[in-house]
């Protein structure tokens, strides 16, 4: 596919609207192609500010591919569903993705078979010690590894953990002594997941977790209680969930690399994306 750079410039002119309100002290507003992403007096976060640049760029493409008509305005317009629908349409047509061969499906499968064990499960109880807007964090990881490494001393009482997990933790859990039942991968946080179930040394381990555990709530002890191993499947069992799950990732790659072409040839002002000149990106 030829990728054209669009030749609209002048973001920075007396005659461009994105420009002429600001002052020097404030940001720029932020322009693709000399096209104001936004309104002088508005200032978006960084994730909205790159949606919208992104959402132009593709707007732009599918201008110079004759797909939309050319805007004659200096801020990006809103889009309707029926141009929504064309340059998701020009996008499929674009990009390539790679079907994975059988070969990499039986790679994948043998650098990843704990997360395809069935069945398997957990007893746990754990002490949760939340992030919530405002708190210390440096100071709730010191009284986390505190409580931590007194319940990983060899003589501490059995009941200790269900005593601080009544004290300390902030999971309804903390009213049965910090006790979750059997849990099994899908009844996790992703990253407690990885930890408890996916990586080999998950597949044994007993006990109070030496290490705390980081999810998207805070700060976790763990203690597995009992284990139930569950059963491995044989590669042709999960070949087409595996298949699924690498044109998945290649989609994204080809997806990212063709976003990356796109910013590469772009003049951007005011926001800053990852981008290349060149076809050769992997």
């Amino acid at each position: 596919m030829s990728i054209q750079t669009s030749t609209i410039t002048g973001c920075g002119s007396s005659a461009c609207q994105c420009a002429s309100t600001v002052s020097e002290a404030a940001l720029p507003t932020a322009c693709i192609n000399g096209i104001a992403l936004h309104a002088p007096e508005q200032r978006p976060d960084t994730a909205t500010l790159h949606e919208l640049a992104y959402s132009e760029l593709l707007r732009q493409q599918a201008v110079l591919a004759g797909l939309l008509p050319r805007h004659t305005g200096l801020t990006t317009p809103e889009l309707d569903e029926a141009e929504r629908r064309i340059i998701e349409t020009m996008v499929d047509q674009d990009v390539v993705t790679p079907q994975p061969t059988e070969d990499e499906g039986l790679r994948y499968y043998e650098a990843h078979k704990p997360q395809f064990v069935v069945g398997q499960a957990l007893h746990v109880r754990h002490i949760l010690f939340a992030v919530t807007p405002g708190v210390n964090v440096q100071a709730l990881t010191v009284h986390a590894e505190r409580a931590l490494l007194e319940l990983s001393h060899k003589g501490v009482h059995p009941e200790r953990f269900a005593q601080l997990a009544a004290e300390l933790s902030n999971c309804p859990s903390s009213t049965q002594g910090g006790d979750l039942g059997w849990i099994g991968p899908e009844d996790c946080a992703p990253e407690l997941a990885n930890e408890l179930f996916h990586l080999k040394h998950a597949q044994t381990g007993m006990g109070v977790h030496p290490r705390l555990f980081h999810t998207r709530f805070g700060f976790h002890i763990i203690d597995v209680l009992e284990r139930r191993s569950g059963k491995q499947p044989d590669y042709e069992e999960v070949h087409e969930r595996i298949a699924a799950l690498l044109t998945m990732q290649s989609r994204a790659r080809a997806l990212h690399q063709y976003m990356t072409l796109l910013v590469g040839q772009a003049l951007l002002e005011g926001v800053d994306l990852d981008g290349a000149d060149s076809p050769l990106v992997q």
